[in-house]
């Protein structure tokens, strides 16, 4: 006689707070490919139309379309943003914190934290994004329930240890230099996240922005007076999520060893992130080299940092 299996079919889909983390994750990656979809389609969302009062093909008329092109070009940024996050929520989850260690959970606490909270960024400049707004109501109950089940897995409890740091940075071997490129490469993109959010919060552009639409402040004004909040949502949007892929970076390179696995979702990240945020800028034909260098020097400083950060024997040489 087989045992009877009396496990509820709650209980096996919680489980130990792994799969309601992995969901979260996959959700993220499946947002992400959602906005760039959307932006493809050279449409607004119902609510943002609403908003300003003008559809997507209405507001092509102005400026030759740059305005429209400049919102693509934030939009797409943002979605390879959330797909780079969903995908390191996915490996964190499954690697790391499977295993127990407490420093996956509490920098999965942090950048939810940073990545959820970034959503009231959105308010600094008029604009609820309804649409939005209730899809993070939506997926937080399942990252919060799957934090407090996962909570269990861990080794020990103390914070301390996202602090430390899996081995000491030798930059006389590729493999320590390459390491210290990434932490280089990932505190980069916290200070940038945050100066997107900043400026998204405050003057919403710098020069090099306005000189792509060919326009003025006061002229977007002119245009409709809620393209501005609306455009400022956007950037904030991508700072947050660039804020939390730094982060996300910058704890896993230094807490975790230079698995294969974790090598590869450090490419898979990079690429979705970098390869959005400055990709579109050639489809869009916004390529002011004073704006994309420092994303430029980011993308080349990671992919060489990438390659330098493998052992090849027990010296790292």
């Amino acid at each position: 006689m087989h045992n009877r299996d009396n496990r509820t079919i709650g209980k096996v889909i919680i489980g130990d707070g792994r799969p309601l983390l992995i969901f979260t994750g996959l959700i993220l990656i499946l947002s992400g490919l959602l906005v760039i979809a959307q932006s493809l389609s050279g449409h607004f969302l119902p609510h943002d139309t609403e908003f300003i009062g003008l559809s997507a093909s209405e507001l092509w008329k102005y400026n030759e379309g740059r305005i429209n092109l400049f919102m693509f070009h934030d939009r797409v940024a943002f979605g390879g943003s959330i797909i780079a996050v969903g995908a390191l929520y996915m490996w964190l989850t499954e690697f790391p914190l499977r295993n127990g260690e407490p420093w996956a959970w509490f920098l999965l606490l942090i950048s939810g934290i940073v990545g959820f909270g970034s959503f009231l960024t959105y308010l600094g400049y008029g604009y609820l994004d309804s649409w939005h707004g209730l899809s993070t109501l939506l997926l937080l109950p399942f990252f919060i329930l799957g934090m407090v089940r996962s909570y269990t897995l861990l080794d020990n409890k103390s914070f301390k240890d996202l602090l430390g740091q899996s081995e000491k940075i030798n930059l006389k071997t590729r493999y320590g230099l390459g390491k210290a490129l990434l932490l280089f490469t990932s505190l980069g993109l916290v200070a940038g996240g945050l100066t997107i959010m900043t400026v998204g919060m405050t003057t919403v552009f710098v020069p090099q922005d306005l000189a792509f639409m060919k326009i003025t402040v006061c002229g977007l004004d002119e245009v409709n007076e809620n393209l501005i909040p609306l455009i400022a949502h956007d950037r904030a949007s991508f700072g947050g999520g660039v804020a939390t892929i730094g982060l996300l970076f910058f704890f896993s390179i230094r807490r975790a060893k230079a698995t294969i696995n974790l090598r590869q979702i450090v490419f898979i990240a990079m690429t979705a992130g970098f390869g959005c945020a400055v990709g579109v800028h050639f489809v869009v034909g916004y390529t002011d080299l004073i704006h994309l260098l420092p994303a430029y020097a980011g993308m080349v400083i990671c992919y060489l940092g990438l390659i330098l950060w493998r052992k090849n024997d027990s010296n790292g040489q």
